[in-house]
This record gives structure tokens, C-alpha cells and sequence, in this order.
């Protein structure tokens, strides 16, 4: 892995736990909007689009750079949709980027060696 597909992974991991969270704070916030008289919808609703907005752009570019299949990038995009979706995410981009750092390192080595 290059270090431009591991900072886009990195970015998509970073931005999906914050999504995830204005994303249940949303949905606090409007059950609170309908049975009292707090309403910080507007506000909630535009924090969570912007981050939205960012999961999207990264989850573009971690597609395009990690060069995931169509499945792959499907459960990440539907994972940003589901209100806890993006813990799951970041969980799984973890692990990917563990692993693929582990893989290159072995790789390396293996290449010093020979």
C-alpha cells in the first residue's frame, strides 16, 4: 500500500465515527424537537450534512485509491447511511489498514532479504 491510499483510508476512517455520531445527535435532536420545545435541528442538521458530505468525498477517493471492488465500496457507502453505520466502518477500516501496513512491511523486508 502507498502512502496516498493509506491517507485516504486514514481520512475515511477519521470522518466516519464523527458521521456516525451528529448522525444519532440528529435523530436525538428531532425526537426532542417533536415532543418539547428544544429544537436544534437546524443546527445538528447542518453539522451532520457537512460531515456527510465529507464521508462521501473520502469514501470516493478511498474507492478510487484502494481500488476496492463495487461490493467493497457498497457496504462503505451503505454503512454511512445507517445511523451506527459509521462505527462499523471505522472499525473495518482499521483493521484493512493494519493489515495492509503489516502486508507492505512484509513485503519490504522480504525484498531487503532476497
Amino acid at each position: 500500500m502507498d502512502i496516498k491510499t493509506a491517507t485516504a483510508l486514514r481520512r475515511l476512517r477519521l470522518v466516519s465515527a464523527p458521521e456516525a455520531v451528529s448522525f444519532l445527535l440528529l435523530l436525538v435532536c428531532s425526537v426532542l424537537k417533536r415532543t418539547t420545545d428544544f429544537n436544534a435541528v437546524p443546527v445538528m442538521g447542518a453539522i451532520h450534512g457537512v460531515l456527510f458530505i465529507l464521508y462521501v468525498i473520502f469514501w470516493a477517493f478511498a474507492w478510487y485509491r484502494a481500488r476496492w471492488g463495487v461490493g467493497i465500496a457498497a457496504l462503505y457507502f451503505a454503512l454511512s447511511v445507517l445511523p451506527t453505520g459509521g462505527f462499523f466502518a471505522e472499525r473495518k477500516l482499521k483493521r484493512e489498514t493494519e493489515d495492509a501496513v503489516v502486508a507492505s512491511r512484509t513485503f519490504a523486508e522480504g525484498a531487503v532479504k532476497a
